[in-house]
């Protein structure tokens, strides 16, 4: 995969994409000159000499106590050696080069004070694979991200650990192993490099990259069970969604429209067929994945701008005509935006999943698809596809417990210094193991559309679903018998995950994180 060249402030959904799928970023040479520029604008407000919070003084409660000028490396040092005081597992490699490309973006903006230098190094450990060993708990997602960018740094400086070429090692066998060595921190770099909303950031986007490719898996796999239980394409027909003028609706009915043309099981029942309506789980997929469209494109809106920000404290302006450098203390390190971008995701994942198990419920029920009890042909001595969505339902209502909003808590720190926090770390964090849970349910429903579309046979389903479920059958065996299910589930949630499901539709399925 080529490189990204990235352009800060300015990078698309769609960079921010590639850099979590593997891409690896290379700073645009433009913004050397405004990295240069706040980096003279730190070492002019140390000579003057003057208290400027984050530069000669202590920091949070703490910003009262005047440091030295002898003891400002130090200084930057210590607070990123007593601030890595996370636990837990480690956060997953492609999200955390996704956070560290978000912070490199961050600081090449010339806001944060940076020297070069510095800025290369975390370049450079992207380039050559020095991914340092982050513990995910630990951030309350406000004065920044601070333990697991402190984690993060650590490495930079030497200290901790990092995944390599060669493997997980100490931070500086971990540098020498790809020709680099620790940096000593100046001033103020130590607190711009860990204040910021980057691992919250990163997360969210993680998450809402992986629901991206949920919420295609899900449409198909919705059409599939359409088609399935004999539903009609009748309310996805557009006039209906043109009246209630939700964009992602119209879209989605669109797209299963799209999914359903010219599906011979769909023509056959046409005429004759006594049921008057759907049940919800069928008929109103455009109203509530058109929904969870909508609200998953308003989180991609706001951490997009997120992503292209600076969330630093302070802040570095350069002086010039007749203007004295400033270093102003703010606030823009509160997460709350991704706090709620990640709670909408959240919202967006629960409902996929709960929407699709309410099919898959259908498709195992006789008495409401009409199909052969739990999709097996002999019932009884089989049990076919009974507890699969026992298992669906259990992944939904740890997905609903999951789903409360992370945004509405909140608890004091630093000596109430810092008295309201975002939880945006915990809410974007709890993301992808949402979507997990939600794949695996749409994995399940794959298999349970698949089998029961086998029952109507000579009939078949559109060229596209049809597409589908000869993926699947390659791997996956029409379920005469009883098996050993779990390995079938397991196939069919690794398509989902990848996207194959969605690319062997072929149909052009809503964007939702750009192109």
């Amino acid at each position: 995969m080529n490189p990204i060249v990235l352009n800060p402030g300015h990078a698309s959904l769609a960079d921010w994409r590639a850099i979590y799928r593997g891409v690896t970023p290379t700073l645009d040479p433009a913004c050397q000159a405004a990295v240069q520029a706040s980096a003279d604008t730190v070492a002019r407000i140390v000579a003057k000499g003057e208290p400027v919070y984050g530069i000669n003084t202590g920091f949070g409660k703490l910003a009262s106590v005047r440091i030295d000028a002898a003891d400002l490396e130090t200084l930057q040092r210590n607070i990123v050696l007593s601030h890595a005081a996370g636990v837990g597992e480690p956060m997953p490699l492609a999200v955390t080069r996704l956070m560290m490309a978000l912070k490199l973006a961050s600081l090449a903006q010339g806001a944060s004070g940076i020297r070069p230098a510095t800025l290369a190094l975390l370049e450079a450990m992207l380039a050559r694979g020095v991914i340092p060993v982050v513990p995910a708990q630990g951030s309350v997602g406000a004065s920044g991200d601070l333990a697991p960018l402190a984690h993060m740094t650590a490495v930079m400086i030497g200290v901790g650990e990092a995944h390599t070429p060669d493997g997980r090692l100490p931070a500086t066998q971990a540098l020498a192993s790809v020709g680099l060595a620790p940096v000593v921190l100046g001033p103020k770099e130590g607190l711009a490099l860990l204040n910021g909303t980057q691992f919250s950031t990163a997360n969210a986007l993680a998450g809402l990259f992986e629901a991206e490719r949920l919420f295609h898996a899900a449409l198909v796999t919705g059409a599939l069970a359409t088609d399935a239980a004999r539903g009609s394409d009748a309310p996805f027909d557009p006039r209906i969604h043109q009246l209630r003028r939700h964009r992602g609706q119209i879209e989605t009915a669109q797209t299963l429209r799209g999914l359903l043309a010219g599906s011979p099981i769909r023509a056959s029942h046409l005429k004759g067929d006594e049921r008057v309506q759907d049940p919800y789980c069928l008929r109103c997929q455009p109203q509530v994945m058109g929904a969870c469209l909508d609200l998953l494109r308003q989180a991609a809106e706001t951490l997009h701008a997120e992503a292209n920000g600076v969330s630093d404290n302070p802040l570095i302006f350069p002086g010039g005509a007749g203007r004295a450098d400033e270093a102003l203390s703010g606030g823009n390190f509160h997460a709350e935006p991704v706090a709620f971008a990640a709670d909408m995701i959240a919202l967006a994942v629960c409902e996929i999943g709960s929407l699709a198990e309410r099919r898959i419920a259908m498709l195992v029920d006789p008495a409401l698809s009409g199909l052969p009890a739990f999709l097996t042909p002999k019932p009884g001595l089989n049990s076919g596809f009974m507890i699969p969505q026992v298992t669906a339902a259990a992944l939904v209502s740890e997905n609903k417990q999951r789903a409360y909003p992370a945004s509405v808590d909140s608890i004091p720190t630093s000596a109430n210094q810092e008295d309201h926090v975002s939880m945006a770390a915990h809410g974007a964090r709890r993301l992808m193991p949402m979507v997990e849970n939600a794949s695996a349910v749409i994995g399940i429903e794959l298999l349970a559309a698949a089998q029961a579309c086998d029952f109507h046979a000579p009939l078949a389903s559109s060229a596209a679903l049809e597409a589908v479920r000869a993926t699947l059958r390659e791997t996956v065996p029409h379920l005469s018998d009883d098996r050993h299910i779990h390995p079938d589930m397991q196939h069919a949630i690794a398509l989902v995950r990848s996207g194959a499901i969605a690319a062997a539709a072929a149909v052009a399925l809503p964007a939702i994180a750009g192109a």
